[in-house]
């Protein structure tokens, strides 16, 4: 099974290498990794050239943002299973792909996701908060349930069927993304329950009081989109991300 992998980078100097590696260092034998670079201009893509192997195919062009990049580069995979890893992401273990893929083995399964850690910049074993997830059911979704979105693997015909990420959410299309696949009839989504990925802190929806908002009204919009909730479910959503810190 081929699995690709797609990293958007815009200015990522300082991790990019960390992501190159993780990669590289799978046991999965037959992996694609996708880079597309929106022309940074911090060194980058220098360290992207400099750094990648015959399991890599990058580019680098001005894009629209992070969900306009993630929309290229699956379009130019060609894996069985897509999925992502951030530029200041590493996985877990070597053997993360393996499970990954021994997962979609079973052909009737059509999503797999795990559980992630969100560690310090500048220590990856300092763990600051723990994602841990469970089996998929539907009603999960009106108490404003989703799988960690940087360890979810699809199969890529659902890609197409879905289109890709909506780019007119700045913040919350994976959200909207998650709520469009899992709302599909008779989806079957399979729960690893180890820590695939580790995750810097600091992402962009975190970053300010304006963007907290930002992204909490597009979480509302995307709910009340697919008619999964409202200001409830998002309360839930919410809330229930408290005990990852303890």
């Amino acid at each position: 099974m081929r699995i690709s992998l797609i990293t958007a980078s815009y200015n990522c100097a300082a991790t990019i290498a960390d992501a190159l590696k993780s990669v590289a260092e799978q046991s999965h034998p037959n992996v694609e990794h996708v880079i597309v670079d929106g022309a940074s201009r911090d060194g980058t893509w220098e360290l992207v050239q400099a750094l990648r192997s015959p399991r890599v195919v990058a580019f680098s062009e001005p894009d629209r943002g992070i969900y306009d990049a993630l929309n290229k580069g699956i379009a130019r995979s060609s894996g069985d299973v897509v999925g992502f890893l951030h530029a200041d992401d590493v996985f877990a273990d070597r053997d993360v792909l393996a499970r990954v893929a021994e997962a979609f083995g079973d052909p009737a399964v059509d999503a797999v996701y795990g559980d992630l850690q969100y560690v310090r910049q500048d220590d990856l074993a300092r763990v600051v908060r723990y994602w841990r997830s469970q089996p998929f059911t539907p009603e999960l979704l009106r108490r404003g349930w989703m799988p960690p979105h940087p360890t979810l693997y699809v199969r890529r015909p659902l890609y197409e069927r879905l289109g890709g990420y909506d780019a007119s959410y700045r913040i919350a299309a994976d959200y909207e993304l998650i709520l469009r696949l899992f709302s599909l009839p008779g989806l079957r989504a399979f729960y690893i329950p180890h820590v695939l990925v580790k995750m810097r802190v600091g992402g962009v929806s975190n970053r300010s009081l304006r963007l907290i908002v930002r992204k909490s009204a597009e979480d509302l919009r995307a709910l009340r989109t697919h008619r999964v909730g409202g200001i409830g479910t998002l309360a839930w959503k919410n809330l229930s991300k408290l005990g990852q810190f303890l």
